[in-house]
């Protein structure tokens, strides 16, 4: 169960084409399983019930397509625990 679909993702980052949709699949799939990671769990249910996982998914698909070349993924990680962080804390 995905937090975010492709078109929503698409709409994020302005793409009217459909030639990276397999990309942006890929990219919306390993952004979950990141954000996931940093909160700590592997039920989709609970993570999808936070109020910032969504964001946080898209922001890490956003910054994966738009940094395919030069990403700084300890910076990327920081931000996801920043977002994600009642998550990590058990507050759900």
């Amino acid at each position: 169960m995905a937090v975010v679909d492709l078109e929503e993702m698409k709409n994020y980052l302005r793409v009217d084409f459909d030639n990276d949709d397999e990309l942006i699949t890929a990219f919306i799939e390993s952004a979950q399983k990141l954000c996931m990671d940093v909160s700590r769990t592997d039920n989709e249910e609970i993570f999808s019930l936070d109020k910032n996982s969504k964001t946080a998914v898209m922001y890490a698909a956003a910054y994966f397509y738009e940094h395919r070349e030069e990403a700084d993924y300890h910076e990327l990680t920081l931000t996801l625990r920043s977002l994600l962080f009642s998550m990590r804390e058990g507050v759900i």
